[in-house]
């Protein structure tokens, strides 16, 4: 009898008593190089550093949907194949994936930084060396609707309700009326995609990669960008864009903004965070996310389940050792959350 109880306990922690469970994860790998098709290249030598350690990360976490930011997009998704295939070989098979065009590097032939020359990198839809450098990619065991219920990509900045637009220190228009009008507000891209974990159960994907505050002068345009970015998360989730499937919403993905600390309009993730349609979760508030050379550590990369979804672990995947491979694999950490669906 004790021994058939112990059984029925590990089972029924397993998988949390019935519920529809599932481990969700997002990381920014960093996996980013200097032109198009490296990514690729150095994925199928099967012996680039960073790459392995990248798939270890992911692999020891065993995540079962995996939303990676810094990693570079190319037309025929050749690099995210290569990378979906390396993890399989490693024993962890996400068999759906989806991607699409971010908006880094993506040229503008416009001057969109007001030094007067056009083409520069800073005047692409936002910073990237080459169309497509540090996009996002999703892999899941589970299916996917695709294209994705909602996509605002291509949202310009001028048409966010209430945008906060960059003006010069004499209260004048940063933008040119040519550059508001191709501007674009998402610095990758911004998607809601449902994910079905059984034929009758599923939940909305809402993810996301905001650029840094910084790197701009007194207009402060990277700044009030950020913020956008964060406001059309809110926009996203009260269906003014659209609405959501009628379902549970996991928000993940990069912010790039701390609560508490370092530059940037710190009240847009904090409005974030106590969004009353999502949860902070305990065992995430107080990890931080990425350890910058010279800044430090924050909390940047975030999970934000749903209020009508039940959190049963989570963490951040920080080195233990010397040799862990997170070391190698990127600035940022991988972050996790176990989640189940209503009953």
């Amino acid at each position: 009898m004790r021994a058939l109880c112990l059984t029925v306990l590990l089972i029924c922690t397993a998988s949390f008593c019935g519920a529809e469970t599932f481990r969700i994860a997002t990381f920014n790998t960093e996996l980013s190089r200097k032109g198009p098709g490296l990514l690729l290249r150095d994925i199928q030598k099967g012996t680039d550093p960073q790459v392995l350690a990248v798939a270890a990360v992911i692999v020891d976490t065993r995540p079962d949907i995996l939303v990676l930011q810094g990693f570079d997009w190319d037309h025929e998704l050749k690099a995210l194949g290569a990378f979906q295939n390396l993890l399989t070989s490693k024993g962890l098979s996400l068999q759906y994936s989806y991607s699409a065009r971010p908006n880094s590097g993506l040229a503008t032939h416009i001057d969109l930084d007001g030094d007067g020359e056009q083409n520069n990198l800073k005047d692409a839809q936002s910073y990237g060396e080459f169309t497509g450098a540090r996009g996002i990619a999703l892999l899941s065991k589970f299916p996917l609707t695709l294209p994705p219920v909602l996509d605002l990509t291509a949202l310009l900045w001028k048409d966010l309700p209430s945008a906060d637009l960059p003006l010069t220190p004499d209260g004048h228009a940063f933008l040119s009326q040519d550059a508001l009008n191709v501007q674009r507000l998402s610095s990758t891209n911004h998607w809601a995609i449902s994910v079905h974990l059984t034929k009758d159960t599923s939940f909305t994907l809402l993810t996301f990669q905001a650029g840094p505050p910084v790197f701009d002068g007194p207009e402060d345009r990277n700044g009030l960008r950020n913020q956008d970015e964060l406001r059309l998360i809110e926009y996203m989730l009260s269906g003014q864009f659209g609405p959501l499937p009628d379902a549970p919403v996991v928000v993940l993905g990069g912010a790039n903004l701390d609560p508490n600390q370092g530059e940037g309009k710190r009240e847009a993730i904090k409005r974030l965070l106590a969004h009353p349609q999502l949860q902070n979760l305990p065992n995430l508030q107080d990890i931080n996310t990425v350890d910058w050379a010279h800044i430090g550590q924050m909390r940047v990369d975030y999970i934000l389940p749903s209020i009508d979804l039940t959190a049963h672990d989570a963490g951040v995947i920080w080195p233990e050792t010397a040799d862990h491979p997170a070391i190698l694999a990127s600035r940022h950490r991988l972050v996790w959350a176990d989640i189940s669906l209503p009953e």
